[in-house]
């Protein structure tokens, strides 16, 4: 009876725990809240750093996909992604005659991908080696063993990621402005930035076959004239901030547009002084709502790891075809135009972002990210989000993603950034990417 108890123990050890309640005596109990938690330090660190949209979602993709990649060499209900991808990686086959809890190496790739992708390493070393005591104390042979598998899965991943094109875009020209066009984009109030990230288009994409795949309808062409349908929008979005400066700053349109702000990067100036606002970015919004689905579903640890991975890279390939089309049609933003010929006290509910106008990224990226949390949670999801509370906004509650991700584009007219074409292109535009990486990774429901 003794040893086969002992066996028993054994084999569930070597399962990595495959039961999040399952309590095995000298095994750590790792389970999904616990991935939820090293994921919001990867994204407080984002914060912190100021990342960018578009690199924001790099980290996400390649950090969830390394722990992915693990679980899905254990857990036969899933299937390698990068294989789907025809990714140029060998992930190292797991040793399952070690002691070894599969999701303890999980994490510790994740981690590992994390810290090796953001600026402040100290931060999310010193969050990783307080897991480590605990870990090594309760086993130190599965920690030892786990540890080491969990450290050669990352080393595989980094020198693929080390191949994506990212290194090299860092040393190519900034964006020309062209400032006699009237119709290019050019810096905005207050900080007046340089566009950023031009060549994100060149960085690999996961899904897309190539950074136009879904090139979107051009937006309508550049015109003053008055009646013409691009002037038509541009007083489209002056009228609708003239009216809600009537109606305060309790209106819906109002609140709706400061729920999905999601800029990284805010300048306040008063007076002589000029300070940030840190926030979450587009993709890190819809990480947070992955977060509230895997909690509401009572996900497990290898779902949720599924979930945040399926829709992470949704969220980078939105970015690369976004960005894509921004400095094709180089369109510029409302705010200058307004200010240069209509108003030049005007100014939008949100900071205008620094880069191209046409089309809008969190359209893009609200559709995609949508259209795979509908696939992996169901069409009628109801969720209540929280996810800017911590940035002192109160809670909206949703039917669907579908309906959050409507809302999450139209948020960019409400807030005076983006003309009405950039909206409801991009939300199209957004919608058919997500439903390509739904077919391409055979997305799962849950």
């Amino acid at each position: 009876m003794r040893k086969a108890l002992i066996l028993l123990l054994s084999i569930a050890i070597l399962s990595g725990c495959a039961d999040d309640k399952n309590t095995n005596a000298g095994a750590v109990v790792i389970n999904a809240s616990d991935y939820h938690a090293s994921l919001d330090q990867i994204t407080n660190i984002m914060v912190h750093d100021i990342f960018s949209p578009p690199v924001a979602s790099r980290i996400y993709s390649y950090s969830n996909l390394a722990a992915y990649e693990i679980v899905a060499q254990h857990n036969p209900e899933f299937e390698s992604l990068t294989k789907k991808i025809n990714a140029d990686i060998s992930i190292p086959v797991l040793d399952t005659t070690k002691a070894i809890d599969y999701r303890m190496a999980a994490l510790i790739a994740q981690l590992e991908i994390g810290k090796t992708l953001i600026f402040s390493e100290a931060e999310i070393t010193n969050y990783r080696d307080s897991l480590f005591v605990s870990w090594k104390e309760n086993n130190e042979e599965i920690f030892t063993n786990s540890e080491a598998y969990g450290m050669q899965v990352a080393d595989a991943f980094k020198k693929w990621i080390d191949k994506d094109n990212y290194k090299e875009t860092r040393t190519m020209p900034k964006f020309s402005v062209y400032t006699e066009d009237v119709s290019r984009w050019q810096p905005t109030p207050p900080t007046y930035m340089d566009g950023i990230e031009p060549h994100w288009m060149k960085i690999r994409p996961f899904t897309l076959d190539s950074a136009s795949q879904f090139k979107p309808e051009p937006h309508p062409e550049f015109s003053m004239e008055e009646g013409s349908d691009f002037h038509k929008e541009l007083m489209e979005v002056y009228e609708v901030r003239n009216l809600m400066d009537e109606t305060g700053n309790k209106s819906e349109e109002m609140s709706i547009a400061k729920f999905w702000d999601c800029n990284p990067y805010v300048s306040t100036q008063r007076g002589h002084l000029m300070f940030a606002t840190k926030k979450i970015t587009p993709g890190g919004h819809w990480i947070g709502i992955t977060k509230i689905a895997c909690k509401k579903a009572n996900l497990d640890f290898d779902k949720t790891v599924y979930a945040y991975t399926t829709t992470s890279m949704g969220i980078a390939d939105a970015f690369i075809s976004c960005w894509d089309e921004k400095y094709r049609s180089n369109l510029v933003r409302p705010e200058t135009l307004i200010n240069k010929f209509i108003d030049d006290l005007w100014k939008p509910v949100l900071q205008t972002p620094p880069f191209p106008e046409y089309t809008s990224g969190h359209s893009v990226v609200s559709g995609a990210s949508a259209e795979v949390l509908t696939q992996l949670f169901g069409d009628q999801f109801q969720f209540l989000d929280d996810t800017e509370v911590r940035y002192g906004l109160p809670e909206r509650e949703y039917t669907s993603f579908r309906n959050a991700a409507k809302e999450a584009a139209l948020s960019r007219l409400y807030g005076g950034i983006h003309y009405r074409s950039a909206i409801e292109n991009g939300l199209d535009q957004g919608i058919l990417l997500g439903q390509n990486v739904i077919k391409t990774l055979n997305v799962k429901a849950l």
